[in-house]
Parts: structure tokens; C-alpha cells; sequence
């Protein structure tokens, strides 16, 4: 059976010191749980993640660890950037790919997603494929066609032998940061246009998350009214018992 994943994307937020509080707080929390039926991930800032992975090893804590952007070349003179091999050797399991923050702020495109999903996934980690569309896509009823686009291109580059190191993202837009999430009808509309665009040549399906103004009130009814797999939690993730509560419900929704 298909384990459901939620990840926690911290985004530009937390210190070394407030990452590694964060970080025991939750392994607590998670501790308490019996997770058989949910894999829990988070997203650090680039300059927690070895504090971070340190926690978790040392302490051995149910959780792994998801980095929120990676540049597509082996090395070379990219100011600022890091490289698949940095994180793998950190240990990050997931690396974020195409969030709409880095497609609408620093210039992502489709094309950079591509060759960046075929690093990752080439390079042994899985990437988050993140989809979704703008509040104007909707009103013109472009989901489907935005969402078909932007996956097509994604997948481009990924070698068959590699989609088992994918996972797809739906956020839309429109939803990050407002407070309101899709309603299960947009999230199942979605997902048909996602499965839609996967290759037929791909032996398995790659999990579906949702994110956008996921938080503990939600997310039952969408991990139970929808075909999400999971969830990448923004905001929320960044308070133990939030983020918790979302794991275990998630969890308990996947285990009946």
C-alpha cells in the first residue's frame, strides 16, 4: 500500500538554533504516534539542513529530510547555489521543484523545472514536481491546460528507469498563503489533469500532494474527499503541534 507523505516547507524561517528546536519539539510529538501508513519530511532552509539532519540522526527520529531548491548542474560558477551532490551527501531524501515562490520571484521556468527534476531524480533523490495554477487561469477555466503544460515539460528529461522518484505537488496559486484552500472538487479536478499527463511508458503512479493553506481543519476532509496522497504544508509547518496534528490526522485517514 502506498504510504501517504507530508512535508513541512519552512521556507525562509527559522535559524539554526530555532530549526533545531523545531525540529526535537516535532520529533517528540511524532514519537507519540504510530505512523505505519505516513512518511514525514521537512524542508529547512539551506543553512539548516546539517543541524537539522544531525537531530534527526542522532536522535532517530521518524523524519527525513527535503531540501527547497537545487540548481540542475554537477558544479561550476553558480553564486548562491547548491548542488544534488551537496544535499545527497547531507542525506535530504526530497528536493522541492518548481514551487511557485521560485517560479513567480527568481524566474523558474518550465525549461529550468525540467532539467531540475532530471537531476534530482538522475542523481538518486526524489523531486517534488510542484504544479499549479494563477487566480486568473482559474476564472478562465485553464486549469487543466496550465497543469498539462507545466507536468509535460517537467517530465520530459526523467528517465523511465527514474519515475519512481517522483512526487507531484498540486498548490495552486491561489491558494498559498490566503488562508483558503481548494475545495475537494478543485483538488479532484486537478488530480484527473495530473494523472492525465503522466507518461504512459511510467510503471508507476507518483504520489500526489496537495498544499495550500493546508492546516489540522482541512485536512481530513481533503485526504478523505480527494485522491491526494499527502500534503506540503506551508505555514503550518512551522508550529510542532500544528504540523503534528496534520501528520497524525493524515495517518489515521490512511490507515482505515
Amino acid at each position: 500500500m502506498t504510504k501517504a507523505l507530508v512535508i513541512g516547507n519552512w521556507k525562509m524561517n527559522m535559524d539554526y538554533v530555532e530549526a533545531i528546536h523545531l525540529v526535537q519539539q516535532l520529533g517528540v510529538l511524532v514519537r507519540g504516534q504510530t505512523l505505519d501508513h505516513t512518511e514525514v519530511a521537512v524542508a529547512p532552509p539551506f543553512v539548516d539542513l546539517r543541524s537539522v539532519t544531525s537531530v534527526i540522526e542522532a536522535d532517530r527520529l521518524p523524519v527525513v529530510v527535503a531540501a527547497q531548491h537545487v540548481h540542475s548542474a554537477d558544479a561550476g560558477a553558480f553564486t548562491g547555489e547548491i548542488s544534488v551532490a551537496m544535499l545527497k551527501r547531507l542525506g535530504v531524501k526530497y528536493v522541492l521543484v518548481g514551487h511557485s515562490e521560485r517560479r513567480s520571484l527568481f524566474g523558474m521556468t518550465d525549461a529550468v523545472v525540467s532539467d531540475t527534476a532530471a537531476a534530482v531524480t538522475q542523481g538518486g533523490m526524489t523531486a517534488v514536481i510542484c504544479c499549479g495554477e494563477t487566480f486568473e487561469e482559474r476564472e478562465l477555466d485553464r486549469t487543466t491546460e496550465v497543469l498539462q503544460h507545466q507536468l509535460q515539460i517537467a517530465f520530459s528529461k526523467i528517465n523511465t528507469k527514474n519515475c519512481d522518484r517522483v512526487v507531484i505537488a498540486y498548490e495552486p496559486v491561489w491558494a498559498i498563503g490566503s488562508g483558503t484552500a481548494a475545495t475537494t472538487e478543485d483538488i479532484s479536478l486537478a488530480c484527473k489533469a495530473i494523472d492525465s499527463a503522466i507518461p504512459s511508458s511510467w510503471p508507476t503512479k507518483p504520489r500526489i500532494l496537495y498544499g495550500g493553506s493546508v492546516n489540522s481543519e482541512n485536512c481530513g476532509s481533503i485526504v478523505e474527499n480527494s485522491p491526494v496522497d499527502g500534503f506540503l504544508v506551508g505555514g503550518a509547518s512551522l508550529k510542532a503541534d500544528d504540523f503534528s496534528a496534520i501528520v497524525g490526522i493524515t495517518n489515521a485517514c490512511y490507515r482505515r
